[in-house]
């Protein structure tokens, strides 16, 4: 793994020097987008509205548009923002663990010791272990303000990032303000059905059907050769003209949704046995995609 950031994490006079690295990873497999009457490969451009040239990435700042008036920000300008600079991660207060509702929590990431005695680091984690608690920290991350968990995951420190209290909807469904009957006998066997699944959970036990397919299909077309020169097809992309290399690919951003830990209990007493492969129905042509103009986000 390789850090992504490095700090200190603080809380009252305490100073443990961290480094921060990503606790997931993205295991889909990776499509391009084609041309289906020839193959060829789809890419984008950050085309500029007014010159229609390529833009290269160095060169975009970012824009904000009140609908009359629109304000320019440098790379200068985000840069000199007092919470872009900080390298600390700075603990706000200590709270009982089970008040954090998961809803809240977005990426996880590994904290490191950085410093020649991970003595703090240690004092730290067994704290949180023996008092049940956990911290609330914030910090800088990628030019935006964190608001974080902090936890223990086995003998680590995780940082889990938390969402905004107004980045989480209300839910307001009118159907749910209706009376509704329970019966005991209901409430009886609703339990005891919830009793029939009772497991531990074991995250290895769940595999990415999809996925699994998805790689099947692809190695079974490599072997009949049902393939195509990759260099004929994507072409030597030179990336001097494209503006440095920095080409969005779309299709990684919209690659098929996976259904995740599909796990076979209807018909079957194993959690880990996999259902026979359905046929796969007959692909239907994709439109070639609009070309759009590159907007600052």
């Amino acid at each position: 793994m390789r850090a992504i950031w490095k700090g200190a994490l603080t809380f009252g006079l305490v100073n443990v020097p961290v480094k921060v690295y990503a606790a997931t990873e993205d295991h889909d497999v990776s499509l391009h987008q084609v041309h289906n009457k020839d193959g060829g490969r789809i890419r984008y451009q950050r085309i500029c509205e007014i010159d229609g040239e390529v833009v290269p990435y160095a060169d975009i700042d970012r824009a904000y548009d009140d609908g009359e008036r629109t304000v320019v920000l440098t790379k200068e300008d985000i840069e000199s923002l007092p919470a872009e600079r900080s390298r600390e991660i700075d603990v706000v207060e200590f709270v009982p663990s089970d008040q954090l509702d998961p809803i809240l929590f977005d990426n996880a990431y590994y904290l490191e010791p950085d410093s020649a005695s991970p003595k703090a680091y240690v004092l730290l984690r067994r704290t949180l272990e023996e008092t049940d608690r956990t911290a609330i920290v914030r910090f800088s991350l990628r030019q935006k303000t964190r608001l974080a968990a902090l936890r223990v995951h086995g003998d680590v420190l995780v940082l889990q990032t938390l969402r905004w209290a107004d980045e989480v909807r209300e839910a307001a469904f009118p159907s749910l303000d209706e009376p509704v009957r329970i019966s005991a006998k209901e409430l009886e066997l609703s339990a005891s059905l919830v009793d029939s699944f009772a497991a531990d959970f074991d995250p290895a036990a769940f595999t990415d059907d999809y996925q699994e397919e998805l790689r099947t299909l692809i190695d079974a077309k490599l072997e009949k050769g049902d393939a195509i020169d990759t260099a004929q097809t994507f072409g030597e992309h030179d990336e001097a003209e494209a503006g440095g290399g920095e080409v969005i690919d779309l299709m990684e951003a919209l690659r098929a949704s996976v259904e995740r830990s599909r796990a076979a209990r209807s018909g079957s007493s194993d959690p880990g046995e996999k259902k026979p492969a359905k046929k796969a129905p007959a692909a239907k042509k994709e439109a070639a995609p609009k070309k759009k103009s590159a907007k600052a986000s």
